[in-house]
């Protein structure tokens, strides 16, 4: 008997990763990953403004290469028995649309317009719309829509992203029909939907950022949409009510793409939904497992029974949505908005006068130099995790805060900086490294006790992604900070294997997420244990780092509007 064969595919921020799994064993048969072209030239991103875009192109283009390339290196019996495709992507990355589902950089008079495209999750040029939103839920005499996203609703998300470009662009306000995000954009794509009204909508996406929830029937009301900005006005009418939970399905693949990528006939393509939602799925969750996705940034995500959390309201979070990662149970999100782009910001500082001075001093002629400057880059982190690592824990006294993004958990934050402090003329390089990599695991303890100080108990940590694989020296620092132990996924796409899950669930080879999850979740390949002496000296240092951070918080609350309008 042949078995079954489903597709996961994995919109990060660097690149698309396409994974088929073997769905009664959950065995990864193939894989590729795809760097998007456009995004790796810097085009359409502007750092010093926050601005971070992707054309949808890189995503169309990466979709087609890499599952072409995976099925290139399966049977044909492999191919003739997949059943079914699903797709996680980074979030909230929406895109201004026309009434036919299609973003706005598709058509020619905007393609080269940053506001046509898909806005990335880390894209901070919202704040000012995030933080009238914020305002305005707490004073329009209403509900207070934020109230099911922590309290606080952030510059990463839907509104504030797509009201930030109505108010930016003339011309794009001029053409926008509506919104989509890019988790229920490629599901549409490839069941070949062109009318955004039949688009099927994440439960995940539309609970966590878009402020959806069944208790007001939908989005936000017209009325308070309206009072944050009339340009909202008639907005949500051509949205969407009803959303869908990751073990439903679309539809079915398209005539256009079964062709295009050489797959069957009657592929399911199941419902979209965030990278770290479906990750945590890929990665075995069970009630109160808090599963972290550690790349960039890090998502923290926690599942609880609905009959622990009843009607309690958990502060401080990126939302809280029955049935956002396993449906029938309460998901919960928390983040980092900065976590491997810490380490990376000074690998790049540190390597900023090889790359540059080096350069000048090299012919057009001689490669050995550009040779030498990609090798020293490559091998940044690793030395100096190593030489960080022989450094005593209070022996330099540096203290690090890493909101270099702002900050997302607890309480969403993006006008936030980061800061370093006790340098001086002694502070060596592996010992502002190391400062910065203690730094990212106190965030990290922030959101544990975020969850634990409101009665949701963290009874397991697990670690996905290319920091939890690739770093023992930031995971043993995270297992002392936290003090507790953190299993890693064997799985290198953990969260391609979430969607594969998906996939075989919404296509019908099992009955449940959790059915799937039993046969194809992810084993676990490391364990880190805490050291307690270690733990012990952290405890002291963690308090160091809420000082820091409260005189840092409040300088900022204190001139915030200076910080705004940067």
């Amino acid at each position: 008997m042949n078995s079954n064969y489903v597709i996961g595919i994995d919109y990060g921020t660097d690149s698309v990763r396409c994974l088929v799994v073997n769905a009664q064993t959950g065995q990864e048969i193939a894989t590729d990953v795809f760097y998007y072209p456009r995004w790796k030239k810097g085009k359409f991103s502007n750092p010093k403004k926050n601005q971070f875009r992707h054309h949808p192109l890189d995503y169309l283009e990466g979709l087609e290469t890499t599952i072409k390339s995976c099925l290139n290196k399966v049977p044909s019996d492999v191919i003739d028995n997949i059943k079914g495709i699903a797709v996680d992507t980074t979030g909230s990355t929406p895109c201004l649309v026309t009434k036919k589902a299609e973003p706005l950089a598709l058509l020619e008079e905007f393609q080269d317009n940053p506001n046509g495209m898909f806005i990335l999750w880390k894209d901070h040029t919202a704040v000012k719309e995030a933080d009238l939103i914020n305002q305005t839920a707490k004073s329009w005499g209403g509900v207070d829509y934020t109230k099911y996203e922590g309290g606080v609703y952030s510059s990463e998300w839907f509104w504030a992203k797509i009201l930030h470009v109505l108010r930016e662009d003339k011309n794009i306000r001029q053409k926008a029909y509506s919104a989509i995000e890019l988790c229920d954009w490629v599901p549409a794509i490839l069941t070949g939907t062109k009318n955004i009204h039949q688009v099927k909508r994440s439960r995940c996406a539309a609970g966590h950022k878009a402020m959806w929830h069944e208790s007001w029937e939908g989005l936000p009301s017209e009325d308070f949409l309206s009072t944050i900005d009339p340009l909202l006005k008639g907005f949500r009418k051509r949205l969407y009510t009803e959303t869908y939970t990751v073990d439903k399905n679309v539809g079915y693949l398209c005539d256009e793409w079964m062709l295009k990528l050489g797959l069957p006939k009657n592929l399911i393509v199941g419902v979209g939904a965030f990278d770290a939602h479906m990750g945590a799925i890929g990665a075995n969750i069970k009630p109160f497992s808090l599963v972290k996705i550690m790349g960039t940034s890090t998502c923290d995500i926690v599942v609880v029974p609905k009959s622990k959390i009843e009607n309690k309201l958990i502060k401080g979070i990126c939302g809280q949505v029955d049935g956002s990662v396993i449906p029938g149970m309460i998901g919960l999100e928390a983040g980092q908005s900065s976590f491997g782009d810490v380490y990376a910001w000074y690998s790049s500082l540190l390597t900023w006068s090889i790359e540059n001075l080096m350069q000048k001093l090299a012919n057009d002629k001689n490669k050995d130099i550009s040779d030498l400057i990609k090798t020293t880059k490559d091998m940044m982190i690793t030395e100096l995790s190593k030489k960080a690592e022989s450094i005593p824990i209070d022996e330099s006294g540096i203290i690090a805060l890493d909101w270099f993004n702002g900050r997302r958990t607890p309480n969403a934050n993006q006008l936030l900086k980061a800061a370093i402090m006790n340098l001086n003329l002694a502070s060596g390089g592996p010992a502002i490294f190391r400062s910065l990599v203690e730094a990212t695991a106190y965030g990290a303890r922030k959101i544990n006790d975020c969850f634990e100080s409101q009665g949701i108990p963290i009874k397991e940590i697990i670690g996905i992604g290319g920091v939890s694989k690739k770093s023992s020296f930031v995971m043993q620092i995270l297992a002392d900070v936290l003090n507790r132990q953190i299993k890693v996924c064997e799985s290198e796409q953990a969260c391609a294997l979430g969607a594969a899950i998906c996939a075989a669930t919404a296509a019908n080879i099992y009955n449940s997420i959790k059915d799937a999850q039993n046969n194809m979740a992810s084993a676990f390949s490391t364990i880190y244990i805490p050291n307690s002496i270690n733990a012990d000296k952290y405890n002291s240092l963690y308090e160091s780092y809420k000082r820091l951070g409260t005189f840092v918080e409040q300088h900022i609350d204190e001139n915030k509007d200076k910080y705004i309008n940067k």
